[in-house]
């Protein structure tokens, strides 16, 4: 496995929709788990493959376990992920991306969503969603279409300065740092 650069926002490869992926080889393979390693490595907790600059749909999840987030504590791999549904009800809630690092904004997601793909082995994968695990999904899977979290702002003064490094962090405890406006 190895950890991969991860590309940042201003790359134009992040607003391009990416591919479906036709067959799962051993190339496919490879890529998830440098995929593991990199968002590891960058202490985040979704990656999508665009992000280490392959247009591809795959996306990884993997949210520190934490009982009161139902899913967590899980590591999700969705290759061609589409959601099929999704709550009216949306929930404000705090966002981060290792591709626009020093940045956590507000965002406005659905509160439930029912994902379908297919995990890594091929098998279709039929997920149901709630709460944070619903908000890091949809994050990920608008990355496979070209959309970062800055183009769905509530407004545009709700994005805040954040050390870099931590914006994922941010998102999970949904705090921002004593220092920041807002």
């Amino acid at each position: 496995m190895a950890v991969l650069p991860v590309i940042t926002v201003g790359d134009p490869r992040l607003r391009q929709r990416s591919r479906p992926v036709e067959h799962i080889t051993p190339e496919v393979q490879r890529l998830i788990d440098d995929m593991i390693e990199t968002m590891h490595a960058n202490d985040g907790i979704g990656l999508a493959a665009v992000q280490v600059g392959e247009l591809r749909q795959i996306v990884v999840i993997e949210v520190p376990a934490d009982e009161e987030i139902a899913g967590s504590g899980q590591r999700y791999v969705v290759i061609n992920p589409e959601i099929v549904r999704a709550s009216q009800e949306e929930e404000i809630g705090l966002e981060g991306c290792l591709s626009v690092p020093g940045y956590a904004g507000d965002v406005a997601r659905s509160v439930s969503i029912f994902v379908r793909g297919l995990d890594r082995r091929g098998q279709k994968l039929r997920l149901r969603l709630n709460g944070f695990m619903a908000r890091v999904f949809q994050h990920e899977i608008d990355h496979t279409r070209g959309v970062l979290y800055i183009d769905r702002l509530v407004a545009p003064d709700r994005i805040w300065r954040v050390q870099e490094g931590t914006e994922e962090h941010v998102e999970q405890e949904g705090v921002l740092p004593e220092n920041a406006p807002g």
